[in-house]
């Protein structure tokens, strides 16, 4: 089967969304939005030996894929509405790695109404995929990382410290739900001392972890710092109720922006960066 046939299939195998009017098959797809929508764009890459190994099923992988994106929805309060797929694959995996693939892909696509309108294939040396998901908010009413204040309560969505290789639910009709509540809102893709930081710095606060809910096997070092947890970390005002299943883990406070305490002592954000240095690295290891 060459990549016309391939693309053929994948064209029938994709549900067009209902405001994607034209998807696979033309130079571009077009999507007609509602009128007092914000759209929303995300993009991540997901590359062999970065994110996942080869020997995984390419069902996951590709329902991973496509999750990570999602998960940056829920994050900002959205709905998803369709994606674009750019896959590299290596000549020797062929179509049924391709189509397995695609089918951990489009089983997520279908269960949160996420059209696949279009993309690319490719072959190269390591498997290399980018995925771009548009979604929309109704206008005003996006969940920033920006709106923590002192006396916010700090809630995560689920226990922390899940394996990486595991499927991703994406916390889709929670982020709808903490429209209009959450005072900000993250997910945790690069573990929660990383993340945390980051809203206290967009926030210009501080915070107070007073526990962490770890899944059952994981340390408390995982869960606070490796990341791919995929659950929502966000911020409701003192009186606010919280989500069902919600898990409080601490309080925002004053102090200097991005700086968080674990049960009262200096957390670092050690969380993963694709661009930590290895002197970095050493440093951090000299410190512990």
């Amino acid at each position: 089967m060459n990549e016309v046939a391939i693309i053929e299939k994948l064209r029938k195998l994709a549900a067009r969304g209902p405001r994607v009017t034209l998807g696979i098959g033309d130079d571009c797809a077009i999507f007609r939005p509602r009128a007092g929508q914000d759209l929303l764009f995300k993009i991540d890459p997901m590359m062999e030996d970065v994110h996942f190994r080869r020997d995984q099923p390419p069902a996951i992988i590709g329902q991973r894929a496509l999750a990570r994106n999602l998960s940056d929805i829920a994050a900002m309060g959205g709905d998803p509405h369709f994606c674009l797929i750019s896959l590299a694959v290596p000549r020797e995996l062929g179509e049924n790695w391709i189509f397995a693939f695609y089918r951990g892909l489009l089983a997520l696509a279908r269960r949160t109404g996420t059209a696949l309108a279009g993309g690319h294939l490719a072959h190269s040396e390591k498997i290399h995929c980018d995925v771009t998901v548009c979604g929309s908010v109704p206008r005003g009413k996006a969940l920033l990382r920006s709106g923590a204040r002192p006396g916010d309560i700090l809630y995560v969505s689920g226990r922390l410290g899940k394996p990486w290789d595991r499927p991703i639910q994406p916390r889709l009709a929670l982020g709808k739900s903490l429209r209009g509540r959450a005072t900000s809102c993250i997910d945790l893709s690069d573990g929660l001392s990383l993340d945390l930081h980051r809203v206290c710095v967009a926030s210009s606060v501080a915070a107070e972890v007073e526990r962490v809910p770890v899944v059952r096997g994981a340390t408390i070092e995982r869960a606070l710092h490796a990341g791919e947890d995929y659950e929502l970390l966000f911020t409701l005002r003192p009186n606010a109720r919280p989500p069902r299943a919600s898990i409080r883990i601490g309080t925002i406070v004053r102090g200097r922006p991005g700086a968080v305490f674990l049960q009262g002592q200096p957390l670092a954000a050690r969380g993963y960066d694709h661009f930590r240095s290895a002197m970095d690295e050493n440093q951090e290891g000299a410190r512990r």
